[in-house]
C-alpha cells in the first residue's frame, strides 16, 4: 500500500479537491484497499524509505559532489553553461535533493508515529526513525542552511507554508534525537529482520551507527564558538569517559550500508541507482581528475591495483586512459579545447562486462567506520580526546581499504598498514603542525583529511561538507574557475520553495543572508 507523500506544492491538492466534489461513485468503495491491509506498519515503511534517501544521495554525489571535489570532470564542450567543476552553480540544481529528502522525511516521521501508537509500540523503530531523521535533516541543513524543520512535512495538518528554522536550532534538536535514540535502543526491542536493509535487524549495530552519526554532527559544530565547549565535552564523553554507554562503529561489520543486488537489472529489489538512473554511456563519460587518481597511483593504492579486483579490473572499476592511470585537470582553461580523456570509471555495458561501480553491490554506503576513525584522529590531534591521532589515523586508512578489499588490513592499525603508508610517503608525522592552509604544505589536518577524502568516496556530500568545514584536503585551483575561484558553500533554495512559500523565503533571507552560493551558514561562521 503506497503512502501519499507531503510535497510542498498545490497542484495535487487542487486535483484532489476537484475530483472529490465531481466524483459520483461510492467513496467508501473506491477507497477500500483491495489488498486488505487496513494500515501501514513501521516495518513496511523502513526499507523503501532508507533506500530512496540513499539512492538520491548517490545520484547527486556523482553529479554534484564529485565535480566540486575533483573526483570527476566533464571533457565535453567547455562552452556549455552550468559546469559544476567550474563552480558554476545554477538554481535548478537544488530542486531534486530538496524534494527527495523532504518526501522521505514524511515516511521517516510516520515510522516514529506508528511505532509510538498504543497498539504498536516499538522503541527500536522509534530510535531508528530518529537516527534516519538526523541523517536526512543533517544533509538538508548542511546543503542549504536554515530550512523548514519544526513545521516541515505537516501538509496533511494544513501547514502548507512552513517556517524556516535556524540551523543552530536544527542541530541542537538532532543531537537530542540521537541521544534519545541511544537510550531507546538499550531496550533491545526486536524488529522484523527483513524490514531492515542496513543491519538485518541488528539493534546493537543501529546503536553504533546512531552514536557515530552523533560524533559526525558534534565535530561539525565543534569549531563554532558558542557551542564549542559543549560539543567537545560530549565528544570526550562518548569516546573516553563513557564508551560503554555510547558504543560506536569499530570495524566494517558496523559500517552502515545497503548492499545492492550486484546485477544490471533495473527492476530487481535493491538495484543500484547508478544502474537504474544513469545510462552506461553517461557513467563512463566523465574523466577522473588528476588530484583524485594521481594520489592513488603514487601510493600504489590497492583499490586501483588490478590484483585485488576481478576480470583484470581494479576494485574501483577505473579504466586506464591513453597515458595510463592519470587524470585530467579540473577547471582546465576555457578556450584551450577539451583535454584528452584519460582515466575514467568503467560502465557495466562495456565489452567483457568488466567490474564496474555502476552495478557494484558495495557502493551504497550511508556511513562507514573509516569516517569514524578519522573523526577520532582529528579529535585526538586537537587534544580533545586521549591519544595523538596516530593510531586512529592508521586505523582509518586500514578500514577504508578493508571495506573494498576485505582480505587487506583486517586488523585495522597494524604493521602492514603502517608499512603501506611509509612506502607511499604519507606516514603519520607527529612533528607536523596541527594545521596549514598553504598549498603544498603538510599538517596533521591535511594528512587526516586527505585520507578521509578517500574514505568518503561515494558518501553523499560529506567530502564537500568537510572541505567547507576544514579547507582540507588542499585542492589545487584550476585555471578557469568561476564564482571568483571560491568553492560554493551552499546550494540555492529550490525554485519551488521560493514560489510556494514566499513569505517564509523572504524571512529566511533576512535572517541568514542572500540566497547565494557564497552565503555562509551558521556552523561555517566563527
Amino acid at each position: 500500500m503506497k503512502k501519499i507523500k507531503n510535497i510542498t506544492g498545490y497542484a495535487f491538492l487542487l486535483v484532489l479537491g476537484t475530483s472529490f466534489f465531481s466524483c459520483k461513485k461510492d467513496f467508501d468503495k473506491i477507497n477500500t484497499d483491495p489488498i486488505g491491509v487496513p494500515k501501514v506498519t513501521a516495518d513496511k515503511l523502513l526499507a523503501p524509505t532508507l533506500t530512496n534517501v540513499l539512492a538520491a544521495n548517490l545520484i547527486r554525489n556523482r553529479s554534484i559532489n564529485n565535480e566540486l571535489m575533483q573526483v570527476t570532470v566533464s571533457t565535453l564542450d567547455e562552452v556549455l553553461e552550468g559546469r559544476i567543476y567550474r563552480y558554476d552553480i545554477r538554481r535548478q540544481l537544488s530542486d531534486a535533493m530538496w524534494n527527495s529528502w523532504y518526501s522521505e522525511l514524511t515516511n521517516i516521521k510516520d515510522i516514529n508515529t506508528i511505532a509510538s501508537g498504543p497498539d504498536s509500540v516499538n522503541t527500536s523503530y522509534q530510535a531508528i526513525s530518529k537516527i534516519a531523521e538526523a541523517w536526512t535533516m543533517q544533509l538538508l541543513t548542511d546543503t542549504y542552511g536554515d530550512v523548514p524543520y519544526t513545521q516541515a512535512n505537516q501538509g496533511k495538518f494544513g501547514v502548507l507554508e512552513p517556517a524556516f528554522d535556524k540551523q543552530k536550532d536544527i542541530y541542537m534538536s538532532l543531537l537530542s534525537k540521537l541521544e534519545e535514540a541511544n537510550t531507546l535502543l538499550t531496550a533491545g526491542k526486536k524488529i522484523v529482520a527483513n524490514s531492515d536493509p542496513v543491519y538485518n535487524g541488528d539493534i546493537d549495530k543501529w546503536r553504533r551507527f546512531g552514536n557515530s552519526l552523533y560524533l559526525r554532527l558534534l565535530l561539525r559544530i565543534a569549531g563554532k564558538a558558542e557551542v564549542s565547549v559543549q560539543a567537545i565535552a560530549k565528544i570526550k564523553e562518548i569516546v573516553d569517559t563513557n564508551p560503554a554507554k555510547y558504543p560506536i562503529m569499530m570495524d566494517n561489520t558496523h559500517t552502515a550500508k545497503i548492499l545492492w543486488n550486484g546485477t544490471n537489472s533495473s527492476t530487481a529489489v535493491y538495484s543500484s541507482p547508478f544502474m537504474v538512473n544513469v545510462r552506461p554511456a553517461d557513467f563512463r563519460a566523465s574523466a577522473i581528475v588528476d588530484f583524485f587518481i594521481n594520489n592513488l597511483t603514487s601510493w600504489n593504492d590497492p583499490r586501483i591495483n588490478p590484483a585485488y579486483g576481478k576480470n583484470g579490473i581494479n576494485r574501483w572499476g577505473i579504466a586506464a586512459g591513453p597515458a595510463g592511470y592519470v587524470g585530467v585537470q579540473s577547471a582546465y582553461p576555457i578556450g584551450s579545447g577539451a583535454p584528452i580523456k584519460q582515466a575514467y570509471f568503467y560502465s557495466d555495458a562495456q565489452s567483457g562486462n568488466p567490474a564496474s561501480l555502476q552495478t557494484d553491490a558495495s557502493t551504497g554506503v550511508i556511513m562507514d567506520v573509516a569516517e569514524v576513525d578519522f573523526i577520532l584522529a582529528e579529535a585526538a590531534a586537537k587534544g580533545w580526546i586521549n591519544g595523538t591521532g596516530e593510531n586512529y589515523y592508521y586505523k582509518g586508512i586500514a578500514d577504508g581499504i578493508n571495506y573494498w578489499i576485505p582480505s587487506l588490513y583486517p586488523n585495522g592499525n597494524d604493521a602492514a598498514v603502517r608499512d603501506y603508508a611509509f612506502k607511499g610517503d604519507f606516514a603519520w608525522n607527529n612533528a607536523l603542525p596541527l594545521d596549514s592552509k598553504v598549498v603544498g604544505a603538510n599538517s596533521k589536518m591535511e594528512q587526516i583529511h586527505l585520507q578521509k577524502y578517500y574514505a568518503l568516496f561515494l558518501v553523499d556530500f560529506q567530502q564537500w561538507f568537510e572541505y567547507r568545514r576544514t579547507g582540507h584536503p588542499l585542492l589545487p585551483k584550476g585555471f578557469s574557475l568561476l564564482n571568483g575561484g571560491k568553492m560554493p558553500v551552499r546550494l540555492y533554495y529550490p525554485i519551488l520553495a521560493q514560489s510556494t512559500n514566499p513569505t517564509n523565503y523572504k524571512n529566511v533571507l533576512a535572517a541568514q543572508g542572500p540566497d547565494d552560493v557564497n552565503t555562509l551558514m551558521w556552523w561555517q561562521k566563527p
